[in-house]
């Protein structure tokens, strides 16, 4: 890490510099740090200098103003350019021209602002064409820059620019950019112009220092725009990071077929197989590869063939150029120790590094990488665990499409992003967004997506765009949301004006049902089976490599059968909260639950439980059978009796017919089991103070099911807040367990505890450990009555305090561990100092959220519990904790 003083707010890098600050990404931004050490290397890297984070943050706390230094250092950094290029800016002879680009700490790929091309005016335009001989050329980049500039700086719609070169090239019966002469790009310039002056109300800039400051100031506003404001939500990426401004010397892809611009990845970011993949064009700046306008070519012979691609590899077209970008490739690897995400400008037969970064993958090739890198000596298996993302395997445990189905194909793009999904077309991002908040599943269909879409992508299950390669907007964002996307798919025509995709003879329509098929690039009519996904392979590697090393232990939340298999395919060692009340709502038996409720007597409820202990016998049968001997923790019923009673008045009338309960007695019962603040009211071991009689049946349920099988049950009593409550509880549960001991003549496994889900709870537990085995923690509700927040309610306003920096992150995502941690922590060292043995889990719903698993770990929790479809999450979590801890020590 670099050590620099308060005021220093630029660092160059390049052939003749410093190359200071090399992987410092929270001073420099990732694409800033990167370059300083590519640099640092010897790699050819334009020569720059980069505007620190720290001037964002400055920038934004002073009102948007700059430090008062700044310029100068920026002018003292341009110079240093000047000289190393042998160029001047603004010159009319020989002008300096420069891009001015965005960089966070972290990849935030296509959320910010990018302008090449800076320093082209009406003169120096002149001095251009002098220097390169090539007048199209230097009409097509300063075209290229009005459109840039005039769309991020001044605001003017990218797609009045595109309607003015499609109008030209309709007119003209163009195809290609490529086709345009000089004076055609002359002619579009000047419509550029007018349209610049007609929306912005000004006349373009002519000066290239008002060009520079407006380009780095709108870098600095795009930190703020809604698409990234949005993507740092997603990625929980925080706002006082900021964002680096990188400018840096023009090198032109644009300047004739010895020339060219590429993005590539290191290896497949899909599959993860070790070949060189990534795609280029001759004669092109960076922003064509990804717009779609023209097919990008393959850069190996290997991709080519892979792809059945007929355009020549840049291994074949230009072998010299690819043989210096493949050793680069190697060279980058070797130093950075992943897979790495790389933009190259061939600049007259000479390859020019411009960016290199971590590189988005799929699921799937995350995990091919890591193996393949262990195999190789690159990585340790610690390091190869700790580059995973253990959310990012939630793509591996979805559906796929059944291979029995019938398909009915209706077109084919590119292979994008793995998986499938089936849903409704929504040609718009917010149609996808508010038909997603409608519980409906979609499928985003663009011509091609934008950083605008953001929002839209999130919310949808699939996304199919027309244009764009397998590193346009679309793929790159798809594959690191873990969504299925088929990108290029250029045989579909979609008409947005009517909102219809043509595909051949078939014509559907918004809301129209299609699935896509990420994996192979298939867009198929219709909702499509799918089947389970299959644990194996790498998969089944990662997870032995998290296996051998984590602590703590995983568990799942399930109370049926489904939930309890997919939990064990999973790798689950057992359940760590059965919610015995999701078994009361079944159809059948519900009418017994609410009969029960509405008995006067005791002797009327016993009835009604009598009718309920089979049900709840044979579930926990069912449950123990499936888990094998592994430990199950049940809770027993916490929700207030009300939620299990008929709301709507058709339902009321039903219940008060079957009952014989007359109608006016319903009500009665009804108004009186009304609660003002239910979540703080009749429930949890308070109903088995109140009805001891209800435990008593779940406890006989379950100890005389268990005296059938091979398990070991945990009784977990809910809601506990005082030591004599769990002591009354645990007495009615040991009492059913000597009975069922009694009637089978065998000694049954169990133990008694509670969760921890009241902050009198965390308070008092050195006492209530006196009579509890263990302790769960229940964060749902201890987040809950620790913040005084309702999580019912909490969605119109946690938003906001995220984003003032109130909290780190929503407190019922990621544990509050100011709060809510530390009174976990004071449960844990206050209950074990009276029983140093006392096991303790968590079974919220942080139980499958890495950093919250990061939290278990340091507190010393044994084992967290999490949905079924989440244990591989938390596997890899638990072993990433693990890790970490290991490394602090």
């Amino acid at each position: 890490m670099v050590s620099q003083s308060s005021s220093q707010w630029v660092y160059g890098f390049g052939k003749n510099e410093a190359n200071i600050g090399a992987g410092n990404k929270n001073l420099l931004g990732g694409k800033g740090a990167n370059l300083v050490e590519m640099a640092a290397l010897g790699l050819p890297v334009p020569t720059g200098f980069v505007i620190t984070t720290e001037v964002c943050t400055a920038y934004y706390r002073d009102g948007q103003t700059y430090p008062s230094d700044l310029k100068d250092q920026a002018m003292k950094g341009l110079a240093a350019i000047e000289s190393s290029v042998g160029a001047t800016f603004g010159d009319a002879k020989n002008p300096l021209l420069v891009s001015v680009r965005s960089g966070a700490r972290v990849s935030m790929p296509g959320m910010m602002d990018t302008v090449l091309n800076l320093g082209l005016n009406d003169v120096t335009l002149q001095g251009l064409i002098a220097q390169s001989g090539d007048p199209r050329f230097a009409w097509d980049s300063y075209r290229r820059f009005i459109q840039m500039y005039g769309h991020v700086v001044m605001g003017v719609d990218g797609h009045d620019f595109e309607s003015i070169l499609h109008e030209y090239k309709t007119a003209h019966h163009i195809t290609n950019d490529t086709e345009i002469s000089a004076t055609g790009w002359q002619e579009i310039v000047t419509q550029y112009k007018d349209l610049v002056q007609r929306v912005s109300g000004r006349a373009f800039p002519q000066d290239p220092q008002e060009q520079l400051w407006g380009a780095i100031g709108a870098v600095f506003q795009s930190w703020m725009t809604p698409r990234a404001v949005t993507y740092r939500k997603i990625h929980d990426i925080p706002e006082d990071w900021g964002t680096a401004v990188t400018v840096q010397a023009m090198v032109f892809g644009n300047m004739g077929d010895d020339c060219a611009t590429g993005v590539a990845f290191t290896r497949d970011p899909s599959t993860g197989e070790n070949y060189f993949y990534g795609e280029y064009l001759v004669n092109a700046q960076g922003e064509d590869v990804v717009a779609g306008i023209r097919t990008p070519q393959p850069l190996s012979r290997a991709a080519r063939e892979k792809e059945g691609s007929t355009l020549p590899s840049m291994e074949e077209s230009m072998p010299a150029v690819y043989a210096q970008l493949n050793d680069v490739r190697l060279r980058l690897e070797s130093h950075y120790k992943d897979m790495q995400d790389i933009e190259f400008t061939v600049q007259k037969g000479t390859l020019y590094m411009l960016q290199t970064r971590t590189g988005k993958r799929s699921a799937q090739a995350a995990l091919k990488i890591a193996i393949d890198m262990v195999a190789e000596n690159l990585i340790t298996r610690d390091r190869a665990l700790l580059k995973m993302d253990a959310t990012a395997l939630d793509q591996l445990l979805h559906p796929t499409i059944d291979p029995k189905a019938k398909l009915h194909v209706i077109g084919h793009g590119l292979p994008a992003s793995p998986g499938a999904a089936s849903g409704m077309i929504a040609f718009t991002a917010e149609d996808a967004e508010d038909r997603a908040k409608e519980g409906h599943d979609v499928i985003l269909v663009r011509i091609e997506t934008s950083p605008e879409d953001i929002h839209g992508m999130y919310a949808a299950c699939g996304i199919l765009t027309t244009r764009g390669g397998m590193t346009s907007h679309a793929a790159v964002v798809a594959r690191g949301m873990g969504r299925p996307c088929v990108a290029g798919a250029g045989s579909i025509h979609i008409d947005m004006s009517t909102k219809t995709l043509h595909a051949g003879d078939v014509t559907l329509r918004d809301g129209d049902m299609i699935t896509i098929d990420g994996s192979k690039g298939d867009i198929i009519l219709g909702h499509v089976p799918m089947i389970d996904p299959q644990v194996s392979g790498d998969f089944a590697t990662i997870m032995g490599w998290a296996d051998d090393i984590r602590r703590l232990g995983v568990r799942a939340n399930a109370e049926t059968p489904t939930d309890a298999r997919v939990a064990r395919k999973f790798g689950a060692e057992g359940i760590g909260l059965c919610r015995t009340e999701h078994m009361f709502f079944e159809p059948s038996r519900i009418q017994n639950v609410r009969e029960m409720i509405f008995a006067e007597t005791e002797s009327d409820r016993r009835a009604a439980l009598a009718k309920l202990l089979p049900e709840q016998r044979k579930d926990f049968i069912d449950l123990f059978e499936i888990m094998r001997g592994l430990p199950v923790t049940i809770r027993l019923l916490d929700p207030p009796l009300h939620e299990f009673l008929p709301q709507e008045p058709a339902d009321i009338a039903a219940f008060s017919e079957a009952s014989g309960i007359p109608m006016a007695k319903v009500h009665r019962r009804l108004s009186e089991l009304k609660e003002s603040n239910p979540m703080l009211g009749h429930r949890g071991c308070r109903l088995g103070i109140a009805y001891p009689e209800v435990y008593e049946m779940q406890a006989h349920a379950i100890f005389e099911a268990a005296a059938t099988c091979d398990v070991s049950v945990e009784v977990m009593i809910p809601l506990v807040g005082m030591r004599d409550e769990l002591r009354l509880m645990k007495a009615v549960v040991d009492q059913a367990a000597k009975d069922a001991e009694q009637r089978f003549g065998k000694a049954i496994t169990y133990t008694v505890g509670t969760m921890i889900e009241l902050p009198r709870a965390a308070l008092m537990a050195r006492d209530i450990a006196h009579d509890a085995a263990f302790f769960s923690f229940g964060t749902n509700d201890l987040t809950q009555t620790t913040l005084g927040i309702s999580r019912d309610d909490a969605g119109s306003f946690l938003p906001a305090y995220v984003t003032k920096g109130i909290l780190p992150k929503d407190p019922f995502v990621s544990i509050d561990r100011d709060g809510v941690g530390q009174l976990m922590e004071m449960a844990v060292s206050r209950g074990r100092a009276t029983r140093p043995d006392l096991k303790l889990g968590i079974c919220g719903e942080h139980g499958g959220d890495p950093d919250s698993i990061q939290f278990c770990e340091d507190i010393g929790l044994d084992y967290v519990s999490c949905s079924a479809f989440r244990v591989p999450i938390a596997r890899l979590a638990a072993a990433q904790a693990t890790i970490r801890k290991k490394a602090v020590i």
